[in-house]
């Protein structure tokens, strides 16, 4: 499986995704799972994907190369679209093609699951920054103010992190910071969730890339960041007072029998 996420803030958009692709626990992989079209001064766009590696590999290509519209018969390519709603549409045409061209293959194989879903992040010239979620259908939906995160792949393990930390009004910096968390909790809890990391930073009305990075395995940052979230989860864990539901709690050791009274505490 895999885990993207993306954070729309004032400031700029963030793009995290996970690189590691399994088919069975023996057969694990690391494929690029973020994608960038960039064309500075005029667009950039990055693409994150989850699902089917062969659908997704496809879909990425259509984009890159283009395919032909079933209306006008034109090839129609990313880096052509004037602005991110005729994108994301475009996005949503390529997965339908996809699936229209190996339909047939894709039903007898009953036993692979060949659904995709896309984080689609970026800007063109003359309009805004905006963040869509592409869904297996080809439909889409897009991040607001009032929830300034979207998901796909594994993201039930991050996603109380961004429900409590990110917000549009936030540094990017920050936003960034939080994305990092949500992996590092994705990770912990789901081994199909794995390094290296790839991450996008784009900023608003900029046009080009201002962060384009890989988070290798022993990464210093990355490392310290867990770290530290580990701790300050202990540190808060601890310094919430005892529930006052128990009346008391008796610390018996075993083996020993009943507790003696100086081992039962009051609550």
């Amino acid at each position: 499986m895999t885990y993207c996420c993306g954070v729309l803030v004032r400031e700029g958009l963030v793009l995290l995704a996970d690189t590691r692709t399994n088919a069975g626990v023996d057969n694990i992989s690391t494929f690029r799972k973020l994608h960038i079209f960039e064309e500075p001064g005029h667009h950039v766009i990055g693409i994150a994907s989850a699902g089917n590696l062969s659908v997704t590999q496809s879909v990425i290509s259509l984009l890159r190369e283009g395919f032909e519209d079933e209306v006008t018969g034109e090839n129609r390519q990313l880096r052509d679209c004037h602005g991110m709603f005729q994108a994301a549409q475009l996005v949503g045409q390529a997965i339908r093609h996809v699936q229209k061209v190996n339909g047939v293959v894709m039903e007898q194989s009953s036993s692979i699951n060949f659904e995709v879903s896309f984080l689609l992040g970026g800007q063109i010239q003359g309009g805004p920054l905006r963040l869509f979620m592409v869904y297996p259908a080809g439909n889409f939906i897009e991040c607001t103010p009032d929830t300034p995160f979207l998901q796909i792949g594994e993201h039930k393990y991050g996603k109380p992190v961004l429900d409590r930390a990110v917000h549009y009004d936030m540094p990017i910096s920050d936003a960034l910071k939080a994305a990092l968390i949500s992996m590092d909790s994705t990770m912990r809890s789901n081994l199909g969730v794995g390094m290296p990391l790839d991450m996008l930073v784009l900023c608003t009305d900029k046009l080009e890339a201002e962060l384009n990075h890989r988070i290798e395995a022993g990464d210093p940052y990355f490392h310290d960041l867990r770290e530290r979230w580990s701790a300050a989860l202990r540190a808060a864990h601890a310094s919430i007072p005892r529930p006052p539901y128990l009346k008391q709690i008796r610390h018996v050791e075993s083996g020993h029998g009943e507790p003696r009274k100086e081992d039962v505490v009051a609550v």
